[in-house]
């Protein structure tokens, strides 16, 4: 693997309201297998070598919290009722007050098989010369994603649900291929959940 170029952090977003689940659910709370799904990915993100590891936390934020990992810096988003864009904003307005950290790669909680090659690929990509570069499974984009420091004045101006991939609409992004390091199948629904669990 190669030596990353700059510090490169791992952003866990953890603040939606999980409306799609049914009524008001704290998703990373939810069970896969015996374990919180936030778990999942937070296990994925420590191991992947990149840091700091920070965990966005909104809705039932004290109990997501609860399942940080020493080591990993938990932000807190209060807006986080307007939608993904806000989880954003945070994360990067916390990194931005840390001059060493020069590009964060970006994955949800609720994609529990999202293997921590892939966050690692995303940063060796920061490495290559890429400063946007996202996740490919069959050739499908998908996450993480990462933003290079370059990119973060934009990612702030998104607003509601617009997440990271609105930016690729305007900016040439380089696609990594993560069919080995795991899958993206997030945890939408209940029915999501069956789907991933009858899959093992």
């Amino acid at each position: 693997m190669s030596t990353i170029r700059g510090t490169v952090a791992a952003v866990v977003l953890a603040a939606g309201r999980g409306e799609r689940f049914g009524a008001d659910v704290a998703k990373p709370l939810v069970e896969y297998r015996g374990r919180p799904l936030l778990t999942y990915v937070l296990d994925a993100a420590v191991a992947s070598g990149l840091g700091p590891v920070v965990l966005v936390v909104g809705n039932h934020a004290e109990a997501v919290r609860s399942l940080a990992l020493p080591g990993i810096e938990v932000v807190s988003n209060p807006d986080f009722a307007e939608g993904i864009a806000t989880s954003l904003h945070v994360a990067l307005k916390h990194l931005a007050s840390r001059g060493i950290v020069h590009a964060a790669v970006i994955g949800l909680a609720d994609q529990p098989k999202v293997g921590a090659a892939a966050w690692s690929r995303l940063g060796v990509a920061y490495d290559d010369g890429a400063s946007m570069a996202v996740a490919t499974y069959d050739g499908v984009r998908a996450n993480p994603v990462l933003l290079g420091r370059d990119h973060w004045p934009e990612a702030m101006a998104l607003r509601g649900d617009e997440g990271a991939r609105q930016l690729f609409i305007r900016h040439d992004v380089v696609e990594i291929a993560c069919d080995d390091t795991g899958n993206p199948d997030d945890v939408d629904t209940p029915n999501d959940l069956a789907r991933l669990e009858a899959e093992g």
